[in-house]
């Protein structure tokens, strides 16, 4: 890598939240710009170089057409290393939601029965379809999170941030559990942290937007909040808004054992 990295930021199908916090890194923008070789960034900047080699790309977003997965496999192709940004990027997020109707149906309920033309494929995360050398989680990203990971690329090296749940960073505040005391579904326990336990703290349910923590026991949670008289149907259409793909695994939507499970959780 050269002392000053050439870098892209590139965004896929999504609503461009990452690459805006990025941009609200106000008081560090000038030392960000002066640090990296900056060649594309659609967002911020008005000519850019989409020829070039680059040693850093950031991709946020999923793939959600027929054109993103060509951007995404030209800037894969021209990148050293490629880093997933935010939730859609590395799980799939908001657009995975409804991967389970297909793209026909989609298309005719969001656009009506003359949109044959609008190019849209099922929301897929970008490991789908490229090696990811790199994935920051959150909906949006988090502002220091960013920063630490340009500092560590900076020195040749990746970050490791804490791998625990969200309840872990709760619990270091000090705050009252929302699933135990008001019987909230909330998903600190399955959701990776690095947000401060920021909703939790204001008496707001987590609802996973960092999408889900390393080796999450689904089976026990959706058990613990089945014994708080917790619906099925609230758990999964709460846990499935962020990260659906990893949140619903098939023993979850199928597994009536899990029900009667629930039941002998709640009973005993």
């Amino acid at each position: 890598m050269s002392n000053k990295p050439r870098v892209g930021i590139y965004g896929l199908t999504s609503c461009a939240g990452d690459q805006l916090a990025i941009l609200n890194c106000e008081d560090e923008l000038l030392s960000l710009a002066s640090a990296l070789d900056i060649k594309s960034w659609v967002m911020a900047q008005s000519v850019n170089d989409e020829e070039s080699e680059l040693d850093i790309a950031f991709v946020e977003g999923v793939i959600g057409s027929d054109r993103d997965l060509e951007t995404l496999r030209s800037v894969r192709k021209r990148a050293t290393i490629l880093i997933a940004i935010g939730t859609c990027a590395v799980w799939g997020g908001v657009a995975a939601m409804k991967n389970h109707l297909s793209r026909e149906r989609m298309r005719e309920l969001v656009y009506g029965d003359k949109a044959e033309h609008i190019d849209i494929q099922k929301a897929l995360p970008l490991k789908a379809a490229v090696d990811v050398d790199y994935e920051l989680a959150g909906c949006p990203i988090e502002k220091h999170q960013f920063l630490t990971l340009v500092g560590s690329l900076l020195h040749g090296d990746l970050p490791e941030f804490p791998q625990v749940p969200v309840c872990s960073e709760c619990k270091m505040n000090e705050n009252e559990c929302l699933l135990v005391h008001r019987e909230e579904v909330c998903c600190g326990a399955l959701t990776l942290a690095g947000c401060g336990a920021r909703c939790p703290s204001l008496n707001i349910a987590c609802v996973g937007c960092h999408g889900p923590v390393e080796e999450a026991h689904y089976n026990a949670n959706f058990r613990a909040l089945r014994a708080h008289n917790l619906s099925k149907d609230d758990i999964m259409r709460k846990m499935s808004i962020f990260s659906s793909p990893a949140w619903m695994p098939k023993v979850l939507l199928q597994d009536d054992s899990l029900e009667k499970e629930g039941d002998y959780a709640k009973t005993n």
